[in-house]
């Protein structure tokens, strides 16, 4: 699979701009969330539960430890960015973020930050933090959990926050060269494909950077792996999903950095569907839906078109 060809993706780009292969190392910084803690809610979004996609136990290891680890392991890569993936990434005191932030661009290897978060949980005080990274030439992203645009699906979901807000957010941290990765989920409850093409332009019209596409999974431990137990949650097909992220990203202009397509978690903290288990499976499944129907921007008259060399 050569999804360079057909998808603007973020490897791709970081590799064309360092001259080598960019790793992400995932990051856990023992952050909490608004949304777990009683500050606007309880329980957390019905879809989450974190364990799906990161060790928790790596949390009580410090920020260099975990770096150390993870690039030892890795042993493709001579270069890296630290991603602060776990939970809301941003919910701390600037002084405890910035500690954890240096800590981790303070090894040689590192070039930048990926910053994982809420849209309400980004103050000024964070912003102006990341802002000053970027100015001193590291590779700053803030990656933003939306999910979708939809108000009612936001708060049938428990996200305890709504579109306008994420927009004002996005709208500070772009004023001040911050780059912002958004995340959708295609499969929500009760949204059809015309939802997610909706958000996706709501998402573009704010302004956005880069994109990251995630097919609903119920996880256990989850609100929403109940009512999928009472056979009242309709879950997508792998048929289904490929045709929608296939739209989606043939509605998107070529500049935009695909950072995902399609994502993956492990049983037994996956319920369903099942072909969320195997990653490849998805992502080549949507790269042969683009080779047939049309490559990014193609359906907006934008074809994307790049030969790696």
């Amino acid at each position: 699979m050569q999804l360079h060809l057909v998808v603007n993706t973020f490897g791709s780009d970081l590799q064309r701009r360092y001259g080598e292969k960019i790793y992400k190392l995932t990051l856990h910084g023992g952050f909490s969330c608004p949304n777990r803690d009683g500050t606007i809610g309880v329980g957390g979004c019905t879809f989450c539960n974190v364990a799906s996609i990161i060790d928790e136990s790596i949390q009580v290891k410090t920020i260099s430890q975990q770096l150390a680890q993870q690039a030892h392991q890795m042993k493709k890569s001579k270069r890296y960015l630290a991603y602060f993936q776990a939970y809301t990434s941003t919910y701390a005191e600037v002084e405890i973020l910035k500690n954890m932030y240096e800590e981790a661009l303070n090894s040689a290897d590192i070039v930048g930050l990926c910053v994982g978060t809420r849209p309400d949980c980004v103050p000024d005080e964070a912003l102006n933090l990341l802002a000053s990274y970027h100015a001193k030439g590291f590779e700053v992203w803030l990656e933003l959990g939306l999910q979708t645009a939809h108000d009612k699906t936001l708060h049938n979901i428990n996200r305890g926050h709504t579109f306008d807000v994420y927009h004002q957010t996005v709208q500070k941290a772009r004023r001040l060269g911050i780059k912002v990765c958004t995340h959708l989920i295609i499969g929500l409850p009760k949204e059809t494909k015309q939802d997610n093409l909706i958000t996706l332009d709501s998402v573009l019209n704010s302004g956005v950077d880069g994109l990251k596409l995630h097919p609903l999974h119920i996880v256990e431990g989850s609100i929403m792996a109940k009512a999928w137990r009472a056979g009242r949650l309709d879950i997508l097909s792998l048929e289904q999903y490929v045709d929608i992220a296939g739209d989606l990203i043939r509605q998107t202009p070529s500049n935009i950095l695909y950072h995902r397509i399609s994502a993956n978690a492990r049983k037994p903290t996956l319920l369903a569907p099942d072909w969320c288990e195997n990653h490849w499976q998805s992502m080549n499944a949507v790269d042969h839906n683009l080779r047939q129907f049309g490559v990014q921007g193609s359906a907006i008259g934008d074809d994307y078109c790049y030969t790696q060399s």
